[in-house]
């Protein structure tokens, strides 16, 4: 899609990026019609017999953000939520069928496109909202290294196996 930061030249986004400041405004219809995106993506593997209380919903970057708002506000039990180097783009409802829903965010301390303050509000909005989400760093920018995937794997493990 065109992203007006790249000169609205267009490259693979999500959503559209209209600034690249911290308090930035955001593209919250893009947002909104990834999540749906998303949702229809879910609804597809359940459709194909997989129980959406197995599901995990992840993203990185802009996808993270999305996935904020897909997994939180989705009206079945999911598996987990896994945020890497991102951000809560905008305030979501969340769904009572996720109020309990496991969090995993993952930050760079070192990222220049994502500061890790981002990341940082994003798990002091969910513990506002009644999450316990797990917060681990990393001494990297925004990248993802081997021993986040390490910790990817654990958690994944630990939320598939309940």
């Amino acid at each position: 899609i065109p992203v007006t930061v790249n000169g609205g030249m267009v490259m693979p986004a999500w959503y559209d990026i209209l600034a690249m400041d911290i308090d930035r405004k955001v593209d919250e219809a893009g947002v909104l019609a990834s999540a749906d995106a998303v949702d229809a993506l879910i609804e597809r593997e359940i459709q194909r017999g997989i129980p959406a209380h197995r599901i995990v919903i992840a993203g990185f970057s802009q996808g993270g953000a999305v996935a904020y708002q897909t997994a939180l506000r989705y009206p079945q039990q999911l598996a987990g939520l896994l945020t890497l180097s991102t951000y809560m783009a905008m305030p979501v409802t969340p769904s009572t069928a996720n109020a309990s829903l496991p969090v995993m965010i993952c930050h760079g301390s070192q990222d220049p496109m994502v500061p890790e303050v981002l990341g940082r509000r994003a798990a002091d909005t969910l513990t506002s909202l009644g999450y316990t989400p797990e917060y681990l760093t990393y001494p990297m920018e925004h990248m993802v290294c081997l021993e986040q995937i390490r910790d990817i794997g654990q958690w994944l493990n630990k939320v598939l196996a309940a």
